[in-house]
């Protein structure tokens, strides 16, 4: 079995990387033919390849804010030997708005894989609180170091209990030195050494320690206080060494600089084993109890030293039953009054270290070693069983949320629904517009249609009236309006018009009621005049899906049928003007809402059979999924440099909930056309895009509000869940719930049909 392991990587001088290497070393020594090809995809901190000097075992590295390199590593374990992966993960490593670039990599694993998670935080923001459950989602196991880490997984995280583990960190399989060289240094020969280590940054907390010396200092003179590590490269990136310059004064002042030794050396672990057995004790003062993983208080457990530590999380169970003391948080007087107690009692001093040493030996990496291949090895035949039975649904109703209007709800009054939000929240401030209140009409009557929801019900009146107190006396419509119901605008775009339409046919042919069907159709007819003065492709496009809605409500309706031959022919007209050999498309670029193109000649179609309308809608829906979803979860052209037809790569970001909308109906709409179940299997996979298959693999539909977020951004998500992503999301669901009854139901005829042919023969 080999392993490919994902993770900071030494000489990079960082606690994750020296973690990392002693678990290959430990899994290796327990099972040497897995150490043999196993190898290292290691995190770099910065743009450059040759940033650190690396072992051979390192086969590829990640420069942590390059996206491609996260991809490219993934066809890189998959085209590899490796039969599993093991991620090290803590959010600051990889890129991205809280690590976010790591999922579209483990996301396209094709192996099983173990993550080990260092930060675990009671308090995460959205993003971190998505990024670690997308991450479990992929895992076949979860490792956590502590009891308090499996209860924040399942309790806040929400990640079931069975892909939990408890693997408590590794110590070195080292025993102490007859001839320690460390205690004849000048730090240490002579002193009683109070310890600590590791990289330095504010929250260590080393200020409380200083700020002791005096009282210990007072009753031992011959104390020391060793500080051995470097300062975090952040923290030298953003303020150098302030804060070691700090300490040193907080000591000059206090009258103890001669009782304080800075090592400032990133040493071995063999060196500071020589370090923690020379020291009386060794103490952490960090600074807030919200650390669920500390491997330098492993380390010292491991090495038996006499431990004080403030009660942070890890602290409170690695040193219960007596294996350490604990003092309060900035507690300086707490800190003497233990350091003095147990360097007046030698035995309260070798028992503590006698309790630690005896609970280090189980711990130690040979024995943890063998617990990760045991997990390694369950993960591999599970995962082997798992891929040769794969039967999956098409659609999978049970991985979708419970369809709600809460959101909805939230964003609409009874003027309309309020176009933006800032998170959840609605955004008063920016008023409302025609667009979102059609796309809301439409919702409420597919809510209606497939729940009965007595909410969709009451809303849908809302939002018809909005658009009859948008449209002007011609017939054509406003769109905006501020919060004061005052008109923004003195006319609105043909996209607006055109959306319009759409919704006033959709409930037309739809409508729960006659009332509302007379009065939608009274707006709808008003409207017709301005048909013939369209000029832009996707208002005409919108137009012609409402005229279809219309034409199925009134089938022998000539005139509307001709109307809708007339607006068909600019379509078909741009498409022939800019089609060429390798570009199958109505305009120079792709652009935005470009779904709506081919859906609206496929609708046109149904109604007219017109087979040149159903060649270019299926020949340019061909191109757009080229386009879109080659590489397995769709790619929706993004709105910040579009795609042009003389070359030149797609813009991939900002992503819009309406281009993923779009590409939900037109699949849809050309399945109940061809009744080809790959358009129910590629609307379902664009429909997977709210849910985290994309680009970022993070989802944008929110679960604790039921919003959806306004986008896709090549950091993270945009948090805002204004009324068209939100309307996009729950339209989308709709209709992929409105395909499974038709896939089932198609499924059921065909069976009937093959049984009867079965019969017959």
């Amino acid at each position: 079995m080999k392993i490919a392991y994902i993770s900071s990587y030494p000489p990079r001088e960082c606690g994750i990387a020296t973690f990392n290497n002693n678990l290959l070393k430990a899994i290796g020594f327990n099972k040497e033919s897995i150490s043999k090809d196993s190898f290292v995809v290691a995190m770099n901190d910065s743009d450059s390849l040759d940033q650190y000097e690396y072992p051979k075992e390192v086969k590829y590295i990640i420069r942590q804010e390059n996206q491609k390199d996260y991809i490219r590593a993934a066809d890189y374990i998959n085209t590899s030997v490796a039969d599993a992966c093991i991620l090290e993960h803590e959010y600051g490593i990889y890129g991205g708005e809280s690590g976010i670039y790591i999922l579209p990599l483990i996301a396209r694993l094709q192996k099983p894989l173990i993550t080990i998670l260092h930060t675990i935080l009671k308090d995460p923001n959205y993003v971190q609180l998505t990024v670690l459950r997308e991450i479990a989602k992929h895992s076949s196991r979860i490792i956590v170091m502590s009891h308090r880490a499996v209860g924040f997984l399942t309790s806040i995280y929400g990640i079931p209990f069975d892909k939990i583990q408890l693997i408590e960190h590794g110590v070195p399989d080292l025993e102490p030195k007859q001839e320690n060289p460390v205690k004849n240094t000048l730090a240490f020969k002579g002193k009683k050494v109070l310890f600590t280590f590791g990289l330095i940054s504010r929250n260590k907390g080393l200020e409380t320690v200083i700020e002791a010396l005096p009282q210990i200092v007072a009753k031992n003179p011959n104390v020391m206080y060793v500080v051995l590590g470097t300062t975090h490269p952040g923290v030298i990136r953003s303020s150098g060494e302030e804060y070691r310059d700090n300490l040193r004064k907080l000591a000059r002042k206090l009258n103890v600089e001669d009782n304080l030794t800075f090592i400032n050396k990133f040493v071995s672990e063999e060196e500071l084993f020589d370090y923690l057995t020379a020291c009386q004790m060794y103490i952490t003062p960090y600074l807030n109890e919200a650390q669920i993983t500390s491997g330098t208080l492993s380390y010292a457990v491991g090495a038996g030293t006499a431990i004080l530590s403030t009660p942070y999380w890890h602290a409170q169970e690695l040193l219960a039953d007596h294996r350490g003391r604990l003092f309060d948080f900035k507690d300086a007087n707490g800190i003497a009054t233990i350091v003095n107690e147990l360097l007046e009692d030698d035995s309260k001093l070798n028992q503590l270290r006698a309790n630690a040493y005896e609970y280090g030996m189980h711990l130690r990496w040979p024995t943890i070693g063998q617990v990760f291949v045991d997990v390694l090895e369950e993960a591999v035949s599970k995962y082997l069983s798992e891929k040769e039975i794969n039967n999956k649904p098409i659609i999978d109703p049970d991985m979708m949320p419970a369809f709600t209007l809460a959101h909805i709800q939230r964003l609409t009054d009874d003027t309309g629904i309020v176009q933006h939000a800032k998170y959840g929240i609605p955004n008063l401030k920016e008023g409302y517009c025609l667009d979102d209140n059609s796309r809301a009409l439409i919702l409420t009557i597919l809510a209606y249609q497939q729940n009965k929801s007595k909410i969709a019900l009451d809303l849908l009146p809302i939002y018809l009236s909005y658009i009859q107190y948008m449209q002007l006396e011609d017939g054509n419509f406003r769109n905006f309006l501020s919060f004061k119901r005052e008109y923004l605008d003195e006319v609105g775009t043909e996209d607006s018009f055109g959306r319009t339409v759409w919704a006033l046919g959709y409930l037309i042919n739809n409508a729960p009621n006659n009332s509302y069907r007379e009065f939608g159709k009274e707006l709808f007819l008003k409207s017709i005049p301005h048909f013939a003065s369209l000029k832009h492709l996707r208002g005409i496009a919108n137009t012609i899906i409402g005229l279809t809605h219309f034409i199925h409500a009134h089938p022998y309706d000539e005139h509307i049928k001709n109307l809708l031959d007339q607006l068909a022919e600019p379509l078909k007209t741009a498409y022939r003007t800019h089609r060429a050999e390798d570009w199958h498309w109505f305009e120079e670029k792709l652009t935005y809402d470009n779904a709506i193109l081919p859906l609206a000649l496929i609708s046109h179609y149904e109604i007219s059979k017109d087979q040149e309308s159903k060649d270019i809608a299926f020949e340019s829906l061909e191109f757009l999924t080229q386009k879109t979803l080659a590489n397995g979860y769709l790619n929706p052209v993004g709105n910040d440099g579009w795609l042009f037809k003389d070359g030149g790569e797609m813009a991939i970001y900002d992503q819009q909930a309406i281009e993923t909308m779009g590409m939900v109906m037109v699949y849809f709409k050309a399945y109940e056309i061809t009744h080809d179940l790959t358009y129910i299997k590629q609307m379902y996979l664009s429909y997977q895009w709210f849910l985290g298959e994309n680009s970022l693999q993070i989802p944008l539909y929110d679960y604790e509000t039921k919003g959806c977020g306004d986008g896709l951004q090549s950091h993270g998500i945009n948090r805002n869940q204004g009324a068209e992503s939100t309307l996009a999301y729950w339209i989308s669901h709709l209709i992929v719930l409105k395909a499974l009854e038709s896939e089932y139901e198609f499924i059921q005829s065909s069976d009937l049909l093959a049984a009867q042919k079965q019969d017959f023969n």
